[in-house]
């Protein structure tokens, strides 16, 4: 993706998360050199991997699959494998009309994914099978607002405004939104996007960026290169 169109990504995302009523914390408004000379104090922000994260999953269609995300907050592994502590990981996310994220699953993490305005969400459903694989004729069972939804393999949930779905490791999912772009909500035990994505088709999380214009914020993908 040209550095150029990830700027006006980003700027469309932060007017869509406004017009909902949400506001990004500080850090995201930090230039690259502010967030140079704010490293040191913002460690757990970069260990954490959390801010602007902007994919079309290396396939080069970010308008037909990609996804916009903003890590708000992410716990430590460390924490989640004793059992206490900050196990948990909170994101907000844009899904553009007919813009597919891919099918794929977690091995670790259990998230609740939210209608938080917008359009309609639609996220289409498989189980696995005995070797984790997702499985063409197997389905489970899924919460939907706390209430026990079983699924079909290849059903589609549509969730408006307001209404969730909870998806744990081995859950299958891909969505997009319908009718319209939707701002989703995730909430999440400790979030790894390096290792805990596994997609159904051989394809990268994050983009390659073709630097044609300085970056307006750094992305998550830029902190080792540009932070040291």
């Amino acid at each position: 993706m040209k550095r150029s169109k990830i700027n006006e990504i980003m700027a469309a995302a932060e007017d869509l998360i406004h017009h909902y009523g949400f506001v990004l914390p500080p850090f995201a408004n930090w230039s690259p050199d502010q967030f140079k000379a704010n490293a040191p104090a913002a460690a757990r922000v970069i260990s954490g991997r959390c801010g602007w994260d902007i994919t079309d999953y290396g396939q080069g269609r970010f308008d037909q699959m990609g996804l916009f995300l903003f890590t708000l907050r992410n716990g430590l592994l460390s924490d989640l494998q004793r059992g206490g502590g900050m196990c948990y990981a909170e994101k907000l996310l844009i899904s553009r009309q007919d813009q597919l994220s891919p099918m794929h699953t977690h091995a670790i993490k259990a998230e609740d994914i939210i209608n938080r305005g917008g359009a309609t969400l639609v996220v289409e459903l498989f189980g696995s099978d005995d070797l984790g694989h997702c499985a063409p004729d197997r389905g489970g069972v899924v919460l939907c607002d706390g209430i026990a939804r079983p699924y079909a393999a290849g059903d589609k949930l549509k969730l408006a405004p307001g209404e969730s779905v909870t998806l744990m490791p081995g859950d299958w999912h891909a969505f997009w939104g319908e009718g319209g772009d939707v701002l989703i909500g995730e909430v999440s035990t400790v979030n790894d996007d390096e290792t805990d994505n596994i997609f159904r088709e051989p394809i990268g999380r994050f983009a390659e960026i073709e630097e044609d214009v300085a970056p307006t914020h750094l992305l998550v993908s830029d902190y080792a290169a540009w932070l040291g």
